[in-house]
């Protein structure tokens, strides 16, 4: 019964700050990055949350399931990449604008606008269908020793989709960005208490090595020999690329009330992520070394919650985990909403709009996004493990669009044909190796042809840009 009170508590009052928000909701930078208010603080808590969202909480953890400590290589790629935001951040807050495509677009023209806008909204609806699978696990977990046969993890799964979706509708990023900072911090909190009780739980590094062996995955108490050299570079480029580019981190920096809160907060992002991908990985690692009979390894933290905590620690985690599933849904809904009202809608309408019907134009896309992402939700392969459905979306976005972005940045003799080719090149390279070969070895050859065509054909049509 704890477990249904502490998370409806959470629940409605989640959605009580959401309609709190909606009226302050005026227009479509309220809707999209928060009318840029937001200081370094909420920013901060709105970036870690988005970002350790459930690529991290089931998917880096549920690799950790599978290969032990060696899970604490993983997360390396996405500070790196905090890392280099540092240097970007100021300069994106600068530019005053909306979305990633629109800074491409103000660089390389309409079309490389669009081919990034496609690359963009094929990435992160995948992202959004399975953040509501993951929702529905964590729903399924609670309710179905209850309810047995009365809920199946389809419907667990939609309702997880219907309130992600409605959460979003009330007041975009204006709701989200402040509730992410208790998601923030009970997620540290939860994390950090969780972590001696499973320790402990375990038999300490003596009964995690005796449980490993019994189940026949000794390698498993090792961080070093388990991945190749190559399998690290596989598994932590795409999250590097991705966040880079990530279209989520660049609504944060718009959404920032300067360019010093930007750069700030970007700094501090970097100590919170090594600390919250740190704990989960330590959680999911230890926790993997007691369990048997789970059926899908990326659940790993929401089966301990539910069966290794104390009531009231389980019911909080699993309230934790589902805050960051609907905060990361949430944002990756967003952007391509607005991504598709500012970049194509209103550029290429010749209707003037106002305020208003421009946030309900808004609503209604968040609603058909949804829709559309639990379709795709359905199109993965039952058998498709959230860490790889993370790797494909991850690696799509970060070859095709992530160069182009730096470029527009960094390199001023990019051209507009170095940017089609190398967005083109990215999608059509990722897609290919991803089924000749497999997902996690897509990325190398995907970013050195995207690269090598946003470099080569860029200086071939030097004269032309």
């Amino acid at each position: 019964m704890i477990y249904y009170i502490i998370i409806g508590i959470y629940l409605i009052g989640l959605l009580l700050i959401g309609l709190s928000k909606s009226d302050s909701i005026k227009n479509q930078e309220d809707f999209a990055v928060a009318g840029r208010s937001l200081p370094p603080w909420i920013l901060v808590g709105t970036m870690a949350a988005t970002w350790m969202g459930t690529g991290s909480v089931l998917g880096n953890a549920g690799k950790a399931f599978e290969i032990g400590a060696a899970g604490f290589l993983l997360p390396i790629g996405g500070m790196l990449g905090v890392l280099a935001l540092t240097k970007i951040a100021g300069k994106a807050r600068a530019s005053h604008k909306l979305t990633v495509p629109e800074i491409i677009g103000s660089r390389f023209g309409d079309t490389a606008m669009i081919l990034s806008v496609i690359a963009l909204l094929t990435a992160y609806l995948v992202i959004v269908s399975y953040q509501f699978n993951a929702g529905g696990a964590v729903i399924y977990t609670i309710f179905h020793d209850n309810l047995g046969a009365g809920l199946t993890l389809d419907q667990a799964t939609i309702i997880a989709a219907l309130f992600i979706v409605a959460y979003t509708v009330l007041a975009g990023l204006l709701s989200v960005a402040y509730t992410d900072v208790a998601n923030g911090i009970l997620m540290v909190t939860c994390f950090i208490i969780a972590l001696p009780i499973l320790f402990f739980q375990a038999g300490g590094f003596d009964g995690m090595t005796t449980s490993f062996a019994n189940k026949g995955m000794p390698n498993n108490m090792s961080i070093f020999g388990v991945l190749s050299f190559t399998d690290v570079i596989n598994f932590t480029l795409p999250s590097f690329l991705l966040i880079l580019g990530d279209a989520n981190m660049y609504q944060r920096f718009f959404a920032s009330d300067s360019v010093a809160s930007a750069k700030k907060a970007t700094y501090l992002l970097f100590f919170a992520v090594i600390l919250l991908e740190s704990l989960i990985i330590a959680n999911a690692w230890i926790s993997s070394s007691m369990i048997t009979d789970i059926a899908k390894e990326s659940h790993v933290l929401i089966y301990a919650a539910y069966n290794f905590l104390p009531p009231f620690v389980g019911a909080v985690m699993l309230a934790t985990i589902i805050g960051i599933i609907i905060s990361t849904a949430d944002s990756f809904l967003l952007v391509p909403t607005t991504i598709l009202i500012n970049d194509i809608y209103l550029r290429y309408s010749n209707k003037q709009y106002s305020d208003k019907t421009i946030v309900t134009l808004s609503r209604i896309l968040v609603l058909l996004l949804g829709f559309f992402s639990y379709w795709v939700s359905r199109m993965f392969a039952a058998d498709t493990t959230i860490f790889e459905k993370a790797l494909y979306a991850f690696t799509i976005y970060g070859t095709a669009i992530t160069p182009t972005l730096l470029a527009a940045f960094f390199w001023d003799k990019a051209t507009k044909y170095g940017a089609i080719a190398s967005i083109l090149s990215g999608v059509i390279a990722t897609v290919y190796f991803g089924n000749a070969w497999s997902l996690d070895e897509a990325v190398i050859p995907a970013i050195t042809i995207s690269t090598s065509a946003l470099v080569l054909i860029s200086y071939l049509t030097a004269k032309s840009k």
